[in-house]
């Protein structure tokens, strides 16, 4: 390999080509004027050659300065473009997180605000994740499972326990309450899961040992959010997953109609690939923000 000069003395010899004093060139590299012109020496004494004509105000480069001006200049451009390229890559960089369309609208963009102020440096991208056959790419994804994939890490944030609920104005056209028995008769609002990879009505109602009718008066929607928009419309009973909805039980939005819940090993998960970065903190900090 080829000997090259240190690299202070190439950058002290390049400001002063480009600003023709010494004075200037020590201002842009923020140190002193003699300080330039030791670096300047120590390059000419190293390759043996005169790269400055002192003898004129401002300094003139020799042709052998102007050869090297010129290389110089050439290499450290691309140096600086790249380095700017780089610096404006990693601010501009997204990190995605993609979730469940209703763990989205219910858990997550409550606390949106909070995250934010949490990672205020973070180009947070948002997205819907349906976690079929293609899965999205993102750089922590918020699954419905059982906390098992391989070459991930898995934190359980909602586990799944699930129970009936509706408006109060559909609530009290039911002066006599509504058990069990009496919700298989009421208008039933579902989500439609041709995957079945959550529960819908008549799993809840076997759990609650309650006999199917021949026929449920059910309503199926494509998302759990119109579910629960219908549900607050008052038009007939959801299903509530434990940790979703608490805002609209807590304001009284919505209200819980029966104490029996459907409880499984299942629920949400935040999983990611730990291989260093934000990931893994900012998984523990959605984790640690519930409403317990």
């Amino acid at each position: 390999m080829a000997w090259l000069p240190r690299f202070s003395t190439l950058l002290a010899f390049d400001a002063a080509a480009r600003h023709g004093t010494l004075t200037r060139a020590a201002a842009e590299l923020n140190v002193s004027q003699p300080a330039i012109s030791r670096r300047i020496s120590d390059l000419e004494q190293s390759l043996g050659l005169a790269l400055f004509d002192r003898s004129t105000k401002p300094m003139r480069l020799t042709p052998e300065g102007m050869e090297l001006f010129d290389v110089l200049r050439g290499g450290l451009s691309r140096l600086e473009t790249t380095i700017q390229d780089l610096r404006m890559r990693s601010k501009s960089r997204k990190f995605t997180i993609a979730a469940a369309p209703g763990f989205l609208s219910y858990w997550l963009l409550p606390r949106l605000p909070a995250l934010r102020e949490a990672f205020p440096d973070l180009d947070l991208g948002i997205i819907t994740g349906d976690y079929g056959n293609m899965p999205v790419q993102a750089d922590v994804h918020i699954r419905f499972g059982t906390g098992s994939w391989e070459g991930l890490q898995a934190l359980k944030v909602v586990g799944e326990e699930v129970f009936p609920v509706c408006a109060p104005v559909y609530f009290a056209k039911h002066p006599s309450g509504l058990p069990p028995e009496k919700i298989a008769q009421a208008r039933l609002l579902q989500l439609e899961d041709s995957a079945e990879r959550w529960y819908d009505w008549p799993a809840w109602l076997r759990a609650a040992q309650v006999p199917l009718p021949p026929r449920l008066d059910a309503i199926s929607f494509d998302s759990y959010a119109t579910v629960i928009n219908a549900a607050l419309a008052g038009q007939g009973v959801a299903l509530s997953w434990a940790g979703l909805l608490e805002p609209y039980l807590e304001t009284g939005a919505l209200i819980r109609v029966s104490d029996h819940s459907l409880v499984s090993e299942r629920g949400y998960f935040i999983t990611y690939r730990d291989q260093g970065g934000i990931a893994p903190d900012l998984a523990q900090w959605l984790l640690n923000s519930g409403w317990v």
